[in-house]
């Protein structure tokens, strides 16, 4: 048997992997997948596992975005760390959702399910992003930032965009001025109003009103102009392109 576990914090790896060796002993364990790409990618050149391990948010992204490319029938267990309430939700679509740090009584319900294959492989996405949305309906207004002996708070409504240069996270106000944040781009994204913001790419996380212009790109992809930004080539993927034409159409 083969398992794959896609998860960015080698703590929460090792943790699992040392819980599942107790149920499956002579099982063949992937676990160095950690990112959105990297995950594609195996899949593009690797048969399926027969039992799929995922955190819900990756360093590249959310991982629903890997299996909205890479259709499988696999089954999943997602491990999250939104609350109980969220996770009950999600129990409605016979597909469990481990609470981190994970609970190995609750482990052990999830492989029991499995083992029954009492775990329903075509989950609904779609239905998951919203029931995620609708439970972390508090975002940030404000944030925190240092200029030099100052410390700042700005308001997310004078944000135009955040972006990564060199493992630094900024934030570009709309009059262009820049700020260092302490956070990363990945806990950023889960702070702001998904309404309002959109992870255009790795690097950046834009507002609507900082998008000054938009151009066809070669394979089918998407190029932007950011107001007050030098960057000449942001440019959206293939596989955003449709979500982000729904959030324009907002």
């Amino acid at each position: 048997m083969r398992i794959l576990l896609i998860e960015d914090e080698k703590p929460a790896v090792k943790r699992l992997l040392k819980l599942l060796e107790d149920y499956f002993p002579k099982s063949e364990f992937i676990s160095d997948l950690d990112t959105v790409k990297k995950s594609i990618n195996w899949f593009q050149s690797h048969t399926a596992p027969d039992l799929i391990f995922c955190d819900i948010q990756l360093a590249d992204g959310i991982s629903f975005e890997i299996f909205e490319t890479i259709k499988l029938s696999t089954p999943i267990i997602f491990t999250t760390a939104y609350d109980q309430y969220a996770i009950k939700a999600f129990q409605v679509n016979a597909i469990d959702y481990l609470l981190k740090p994970i609970d190995p009584e609750e482990l052990k319900r999830a492989i029991e399910k499995f083992k029954q294959q009492n775990l329903n492989p075509n989950l609904d996405l779609s239905l998951l992003q919203k029931l995620i949305s609708s439970e972390k309906q508090t975002y940030k207004n404000r944030f925190l930032v240092k200029f030099g002996e100052k410390i700042q708070s700005i308001s997310a409504k004078e944000i135009a965009f955040f972006f990564s240069e060199e493992r630094v996270t900024f934030l570009q106000t709309e009059e262009g001025k820049k700020y260092v944040l302490d956070s990363t781009l990945e806990q950023v994204e889960s702070q702001v109003d998904p309404s309002q913001f959109f992870r255009i790419n790795r690097k950046y996380l834009c507002s609507y009103q900082s998008i000054s212009d938009i151009f066809t790109y070669s394979n089918s992809r998407l190029k932007i102009k950011l107001q007050n930004c030098q960057d000449e080539d942001i440019l959206i993927s293939r596989e955003k392109v449709s979500d982000f034409k729904n959030w324009l159409d907002g």
